[in-house]
């Protein structure tokens, strides 16, 4: 299982488009991937789970995965959030 906590910049938060872009890369790994935000947590390959967490710019997210693939979907997610809105 690996662990990260990364930061929102994206000025919208995780909302619809960027949104789609997490679930659409967290669903290209065999890994299940969980954000947790708030102390509430939800499957990143779910849209709708996804956007129920209510991410806003600026806050700090906590990643988990777990699976055959986990390393570098950790590392390829983190790298996408940190990406979007640049």
């Amino acid at each position: 299982m690996v662990t990260k906590s990364v930061v929102v910049k994206s000025s919208t938060g995780l909302h619809a488009r960027p949104a789609t872009l997490l679930v659409k890369k967290a669903s290209g790994f065999k890994s299940d991937v969980t954000m947790e935000f708030n102390g509430k947590k939800a499957n990143a390959k779910s849209l709708i789970g996804v956007l129920s967490l209510g991410v806003s710019k600026d806050s700090n997210i906590k990643l988990i995965v777990s699976g055959d693939d986990e390393a570098l979907a950790a590392e390829e997610i983190v790298k996408l959030i940190e990406s979007l809105d640049e």
